[in-house]
């Protein structure tokens, strides 16, 4: 556990493991450090795993103003600073396949290898409808229809019935989690920073080795706009977890550590046949 101020906010990092590829995860809006507790152990064996809480993310610093992306991306290269890597691997989920788009476009030299789960590139205007929908529901404070609002939409159907115990855990742990004012406040602004996201014309400029991981269950962000990147992407790579919804890293975690792990691991002359 560690923390470095940036632009005068605290923000919160992890570094887990002493060998192997460097590889950062980024959260997706409603994540944290915590969200990938489950996925340490593998994420690390092999790796030097690292974790960061954006800004309005779980311990790091809470903004009082609005913001867009651009902090985000240079809180990324903040964090890259502190380490002792000239290159690293990224990763990042929904949102943090973001900010992880725009990371690998401004910051080529410092990319390794890109990891885009569950992500887009663009705030498309049936998304921003939806995120409008999310704001609203948090404005009343009612945690428990936030909740219900975001939540369940995350998952496919079918691990949402196969799985009730632990989705009945986690409404409990969300329910309480969402009826704090900070937190609401926090998706708010994490929420709107995303309005105006859009990088089609620029996800062209990303040169390094990319697997774009789509979900075939994916409620949210739909597999057409993972075929956005992977067409405007040279050479990228493109799988489908079938079955899985937006948390395709908790509904089939098996696939998603393979996929991860098999492809920041590849040597960097790749496979000749």
């Amino acid at each position: 556990m560690a923390e470095f101020i940036f632009e005068g906010k605290q923000v919160y990092y992890e570094v887990h493991g002493n060998s192997g590829e460097p590889i950062i995860i980024l959260n997706g809006i409603m994540m944290s450090t915590l969200s990938w507790k489950p996925f340490i152990k593998d994420f690390s064996k092999n790796n030097v795993a690292i974790l960061v809480d954006f800004l309005d993310q779980g311990r790091s610093a809470r903004m009082s103003e609005d913001y867009n992306h651009e902090i985000q991306v240079r809180l990324v290269n903040a964090l890259i600073d502190q380490l002792p890597f000239e290159k690293v691997s990224i990763m990042g989920i929904s949102y943090g396949g973001e900010i992880a788009v725009q990371y690998a476009v401004n910051h080529p030299e410092r990319v390794r290898r890109l990891i885009l789960a569950n992500t887009a590139a663009r705030t498309s205007d049936w998304l921003r409808k939806i995120g409008d929908g999310w704001n609203e529901v948090a404005k009343t404070r009612n945690g428990y229809a936030y909740y219900l609002t975001t939540i369940p939409v995350i998952y496919s159907t079918g691990f949402f019935e196969r799985e009730k115990a632990w989705m009945d855990s986690r409404e409990n742990t969300l329910k309480a989690h969402f009826s704090r004012i900070d937190v609401l406040e926090s998706l708010i602004r994490l929420t709107d920073s995303s309005r105006d996201y859009d990088y089609t014309d620029r996800i062209s400029k990303i040169t390094c080795p990319t697997l774009i991981i789509s979900a075939s269950e994916d409620g949210l962000v739909p597999p057409t706009e993972q075929v956005i990147l992977h067409q405007g992407i040279k050479g990228s790579t493109y799988v489908t977890i079938n079955g899985a919804g937006h948390a395709s890293m908790y509904e089939n975690p098996s696939a998603f550590c393979a996929l991860v792990l098999g492809f920041t691991n590849l040597s960097d002359e790749g496979i000749k046949i």
